[in-house]
């Protein structure tokens, strides 16, 4: 009998890291998002994974990364972990992933122990259930006519996130908008998952759609050949803990462009209105001139 292995197998596989040495472990590169190169949410969450296999009572708070060089998927990622510090609250942690000799990616993470203490936070927008928009599988196939048929098969393979955008914008023709924008996410085979794991599937999604805010105001997306971007950085703070099998709301915005750069930021609710991590990331916006 042959089993068939979803994308969303595939990932929890990936974040299954191999450890080498004490400190010293091994990702798998590929991912669902990508071909080309790593994506980033994929080291992002290999690199916490890492952090987590030497933090065993405690669970991360913060998280403060660069990206550094282009992540190669046709080989695997090795990742050092320094133990900066264990205290009595705070347990510290520094990631170095390494490719073809050179860092690719670098991060610190913070773990906190549970603590009690006062409580407040943003209330959620009401953007609509999910159920309301269209899935990303739904966008892309009414889209596919649009693409070159050599990349069409890449463009309409399944991904290991479920995702739903809040008013969708055109692929190839967007219109100029407000860099406020929502999205609704999910992965259901994340039920049941340990919440170390919870924190490297949010971590991982939490890549995806953040650097695009920044293009809203300027009327861009990737599909059109006109603009270079990639993730710089990437820092996330967790706040409640994580059901990443139910949806989840981004609310994302971008309050900031110039000098080739896009600042991004987004909110992550769960489905109950309850705020369970924040997002900031800086990304390269750079034109493409076209001869």
């Amino acid at each position: 009998m042959t089993t068939t292995t979803t994308p969303a197998d595939a990932l929890l596989g990936l974040l299954d890291i191999e450890q080498l040495e004490v400190d010293l472990f091994r990702g798998i590169g590929g991912g669902g998002e990508t071909t080309t190169r790593i994506f980033g949410g994929h080291v992002i969450a290999q690199a916490l994974m890492a952090a987590y296999r030497t933090v065993p009572d405690r669970l991360c708070h913060s998280l403060h990364a660069y990206f550094i060089r282009p992540g190669d998927p046709a080989i695997p990622v090795i990742y050092q972990v320094d133990r900066a510090r264990d205290g009595g609250s705070f347990t510290t942690r520094r990631v170095v992933a390494i490719q073809h000799g050179k860092q690719i990616f670098n991060m610190a993470a913070s773990f906190h122990v549970t603590e009690e203490g006062w409580s407040w936070q943003h209330p959620m927008k009401d953007v609509g259930a999910p159920e309301d928009w269209p899935s990303r599988d739904e966008l892309r196939q009414g889209a596919v006519d649009r693409i070159p048929e050599k990349y069409r098969s890449d463009f309409l393979r399944e991904r290991p996130i479920e995702l739903r955008e809040v008013a969708p914008r055109d692929f190839f023709e967007p219109a100029i908008t407000d860099d406020r924008n929502q999205l609704w996410f999910r992965m259901q085979a994340a039920r049941g998952q340990s919440p170390q794991m919870q924190h490297c599937l949010l971590a991982y999604a939490s890549d995806m759609n953040l650097l695009g805010s920044s293009l809203r105001p300027h009327g861009l997306t990737w599909f059109q050949g006109k603009v270079m971007t990639a993730s710089l950085d990437h820092a996330m703070w967790f706040h409640a803990p994580i059901e990443f099998a139910d949806w989840h709301l981004y609310d994302l915005d971008a309050p900031w462009t110039g000098g080739g750069r896009g600042f991004n930021r987004g909110a992550i609710y769960a489905h109950d209105g309850q705020l369970v991590a924040s997002v900031a990331q800086e990304g390269l916006m750079r034109p493409l001139h076209k001869d």
